[in-house]
């Protein structure tokens, strides 16, 4: 790649003009950035194999290069070419580089990241556990490097400027970071690391970090026990995936710092081929009827004030491993698991919560893993393949407890046919609004992989001792996530991630209470006449909590002049919709030397677009004159919505209308995107 060349994860940005051209006529592009002709042919070429249906058309003249899309019809007449979000994407992907879309629940937690990025650490999840014995860490980086050269997953970027995408690099470097217990104590090390947000437009989504412990003496001599840290967004991996990882780098490790064998397969593009080849008709069919009704009950507390705080919080308790087993023995005894209990209490709690009277419907999400899926290797494949699915089941106040584990057990059984189904499909498919939250908590039931004996020994051979992982979450995507797992004892420990916004820590402590105390309580029911009504009585001295609700934020938009600009100048409006990098207008603005007047025009979380009359009357009324140019800047995600404001907005001028459109990047990439596009609008403007 020559010196003129676009460098890999380069912010592309191209300048179209919708409006001079006729009602179905072909669409243009003007490819802006630092391209050679191999890497501008590279970007046409990806447009025509993904995008059959249009005959696409590359032109160079004095070192421009200009993308030409069109379609004939059927009767062999134009048609017109829509500016999709997958066509946007693929305009604006740096060349050379491989995508796979996002699965459903994964678009989720990435939109959810990048539009309400919300208090520091939000967005990522981590694992940490102790290491005991000698460390080499120059192995232990190169492991590391190794597990990242061969599992895709650790070289991978997210997209979301236009359709959202995973983008797949040859190469990626994973960030290691040993820290002298001197230095730093683990819980602010901790506190520091999750404060860190990812830059999820580049590769290398997961980094290391180790605290050595101060000396030790054991049987075998000097010890030093190490503690590490792993940290991920969780749109990349679940916390499965992140163990397989953590298996792999022992292996790894123990083989001198290099994986044994070449690149995994099956790997996430093996499961998105799987997903593209599922038939939707009987999922479609089962999900029109079992989606939560719009009367469920979802909420964990009675309608409340929100909370004084903010940002995640949560909350731990613990089963003893006595009465963990009694409560296993009691859900088997009337033919179900103990997850299955769970689920039912959680149902009590939110049937309670309603303050409702007679049998009604109660919906809570349920988290599948997608991991046994019938995908050869699916079990061992890093990455994000399950889904939070919601689970309606009907409480009956006097119906027997023994009817509703089993209601629960029987939604399970038929959920575990669709672990590939997103949030998104399930109200397409029951006609529910788009932006319509179907839970409002979630219960997960987690099993971790069991490290291989033999793995386990030959550590233990070369005088390593490690624990299991143990997960840090902080997921509060939703009011509440309930997580239960195992322990290295065998008790079971609830741990509830709370919004607190929305729910207090003493409402979200009395709630995992609650659920605890009949826990522990049910082993002793075994007539199976017990009703749900005598059930809740054993929670009658204890106060429902209080829970917010979280309501839409005002639609609407803003205009506001950043620089008045000369008279009879261009005006340029920077557009602003959740998920553009922060930053970047600002440096366009600091740089930007041009005699145009700036104009800025912020967008909602709905995307809804202003009525042409709110640009002529609020922002431009002084704007575009005669033969004046408006020139409209989309940069990442605000892209398609510049593209929508100018082929859809008469504004009131007899100048062009120009939009430039950028892919998602960094502060600095994204400015510097931005202005060389500006400076081949001016010169159109000469």
């Amino acid at each position: 790649m020559s010196s003129h060349d676009a460098q890999p994860g380069a912010v592309l940005a191209v300048v179209h003009e919708p409006g001079g051209a006729a009602p179905g006529s072909a669409l243009v592009f003007e490819l802006c950035a630092p391209l050679g002709t191999a890497q501008a042919e590279a970007v046409a070429a990806r447009i025509a194999t993904r995008h059959r249906a249009y005959s696409v058309a590359l032109e160079e003249a004095a070192g421009r290069y200009l993308v030409r899309l069109s379609r004939a019809g059927a009767a062999g007449g134009p048609e017109p070419v829509p500016l999709t979000a997958e066509l946007l994407a693929d305009l604006l992907q740096p060349p050379c580089l491989g995508t796979v879309p996002v699965t459903g629940h994964q678009r989720e937690l990435l939109l959810a990241a990048v539009n309400r990025p919300g208090a520091a650490g939000r967005h990522i999840e981590q694992l940490h556990w102790s290491w005991t014995g000698p460390l080499d860490i120059g192995r232990f980086t190169a492991a590391w490097q190794s597990v990242t050269d061969r599992e895709v997953v650790l070289r991978a970027s997210f997209d979301w400027t236009g359709a959202p995408r995973l983008v797949l690099h040859e190469r990626a470097a994973v960030e290691v970071v040993h820290h002298r217990h001197t230095t730093v104590a683990w819980n602010d090390l901790l506190r520091r690391d999750r404060a860190r947000q990812f830059a999820l437009h580049r590769p290398g989504l997961l980094r290391v970090n180790l605290l050595d412990g101060p000396p030790q003496h054991d049987a075998t001599g000097r010890a030093t026990t190490t503690r590490i840290l792993l940290s991920y967004p969780p749109a990349l991996l679940d916390e499965r995936g992140a163990q397989l990882l953590v298996r792999e780098f022992y292996r790894a490790y123990l083989a001198d710092g290099v994986v044994p064998g070449g690149e995994r397969r099956p790997d996430i593009r093996d499961h998105v081929e799987w997903l593209r080849n599922q038939d939707t008709d009987v999922a479609r069919r089962f999900w029109t009827t079992a989606a939560p009704p719009a009367n469920a009950a979802v909420s964990p507390g009675r309608p409340g004030g929100r909370s004084r705080n903010t940002g995640p919080g949560r909350i731990q308790r613990r089963l003893r491993p006595q009465q963990t087993a009694r409560l296993r023995s009691w859900a088997a005894a009337w033919g179900a698991g103990e997850s299955s209990a769970l689920h039912a209490v959680w149902a009590l709690l939110l049937y309670r919560a309603a303050g409702v009277r007679g049998p009604a419907p109660v919906s809570f999400g349920m988290h599948l893993s997608g991991r046994d899926l019938m995908l050869r290797g699916a079990a061992d494949i890093p990455g994000l393949l399950g889904n939070p699915l919601p689970v309606t089941v009907t409480v009956d106040p006097t119906a027997p407890l023994v009817d509703l584990l089993r209601q629960v057990r029987d939604a399970a059984l038929d959920l575990s046919a669709y672990p590939w189904v997103s949030g998104d499909l399930i109200r397409e498919w029951s006609g529910r609004d788009p932006g319509d939250r179907l839970t409002d908590t979630l219960v997960r039931f987690d099993t971790r992989p069991e490290l291989p004996k033999s793995l386990r020994s030959e550590l233990t051979a070369q005088g390593i001792r490690v624990d299991v992982p143990q997960s840090v979450s902080s997921d509060t995507s939703l009011p509440v996530t309930l997580v239960a797992r195992h322990d290295s004892q065998g008790g079971l420990t609830l741990t509830a991630t709370h919004d607190r916004a929305g729910l207090s820590d003493a409402d979200a402590s009395g709630t995992l209470s609650q659920c605890m105390h009949l826990l522990r309580l049910l082993p002793d029911h075994h007539d199976e006449r017990v009703t749900v009504a005598q059930v809740l009585d054993l929670l009658r001295a204890g106060e429902v909590p209080l829970a917010a609700r979280q309501e839409p934020g005002p639609r609407g938009f803003a205009l506001a002049v950043l620089r008045a600009g000369e008279p009879g100048a261009d005006v340029i409006v920077l557009v602003m919709v959740p998920g553009v990098p922060p930053g970047a207008y600002d440096l366009l603005l600091s740089e930007h030397d041009g005699p145009e007047r700036i104009v800025s025009l912020v967008l909602d979380d709905a995307g809804g677009l202003p009525p042409p009359s709110g640009l002529r009357e609020l922002g431009l009324r002084e704007g575009p004159g005669p033969g004046r140019r408006l020139v409209l800047c989309g940069c990442g995600p605000a892209s398609r919505a510049a593209y929508e404001i100018a082929r859809n907005a008469p504004f009131g001028t007899d100048g062009p209308t120009t939009v430039i459109m950028t892919g998602a990047g960094d502060a600095a990439d994204s400015a510097r995107a931005l202005l060389l596009a500006l400076e081949s609008v001016r010169v159109r403007s000469v």
